[in-house]
């Protein structure tokens, strides 16, 4: 099987199986590791270095490096879980290299995503969750429910028609301030402050941060730094958002309420 491996032929292939995990958001040292690995599985000395927005790959046998250019996409776990699998495969023997070849190309070309319902169900339920450590009565409690659920889809509606990075998460806040203040100041809901902090939720870059934070521990500090960097400014233009939509309905209440 390793005998009809071509050196140019495997770089090339490291080279993407890197570049589908970082774009993907896997941690720089998960994509070094993969890529040695495979390089390893088929009796080559890969070395790879990955940064948050670069990849190197070479080998020791060859002075020419392979670059791969690469941009901070949406995180997809499920991307990252398949690539993982693929190699693991091909390490342990169970499939050839025109095997793994072929399953990285599908899993490049393959959209894995969620549909509606099931993502509005679920930043639903994420916005209840958090109300459940507050003092909140259970009519608050239901209307987290919605404008989690509101919030949620102005920022996925915003980020198709605005490419601008990190204004999508600040109409989400928004969307969720105005609702929440708009709820309490015409006396439906108890709280608004507690029904922002538990609408927010499915709009907090979690993964982002968790993910700088183990950048970090690695000693990988320029990628963890890039990532908490971005993490910040999303909660920020969230913060933003929510203080410009709580503003707004509260001038827009006390005007009409001066007529």
């Amino acid at each position: 099987m390793t005998q009809s491996i071509s050196e140019n032929e495997l770089i090339a292939v490291c080279g993407k199986v890197g570049k589908i995990l970082l774009t993907a958001g896997a941690e720089t040292a998960r994509v070094e590791s993969t890529v040695e690995y495979i390089g390893k599985a088929a009796h080559f000395d890969i070395s790879c270095h990955a940064t948050i927005t670069a990849l190197f790959v070479g080998t020791n046998r060859q002075s020419d490096t392979h670059l791969v250019k690469v941009r901070l996409g949406d995180f997809n776990l499920e991307k990252v879980d398949e690539i993982n699998t693929a190699s693991r495969n091909f390490v342990e023997g169970k499939i050839s290299f025109e095997q793994l070849k072929e399953t990285i190309n599908q899993i490049d070309q393959k959209v894995i995503d969620f549909t509606w319902p099931q993502k509005i169900f679920g930043a639903a339920v994420v916005s209840v969750a958090p109300m459940l450590l507050f003092k909140a009565t259970w009519g608050d409690l239901g209307l987290a429910f919605f404008v989690g659920t509101f919030g949620y889809l102005a920022a996925q509606l915003a980020s198709r028609r605005i490419k601008t990075p990190y204004v999508a998460a600040g109409c989400g806040g928004f969307v969720v301030g105005l609702l929440a203040a708009g709820l309490e100041l015409l006396g439906i809901a108890t709280s608004s402050g507690s029904i922002i902090v538990s609408a927010l939720m499915p709009l907090v870059p979690g993964v982002a941060i968790t993910n700088a934070f183990r950048e970090v521990i690695d000693q990988n500090t320029i990628s963890g730094v890039v990532r908490a960097v971005d993490a910040i400014i999303i909660a920020g233009s969230i913060g933003a958002g929510v203080v410009l939509g709580t503003s707004l309905c509260s001038i827009a209440f006390h005007w009409i309420g001066g007529f």
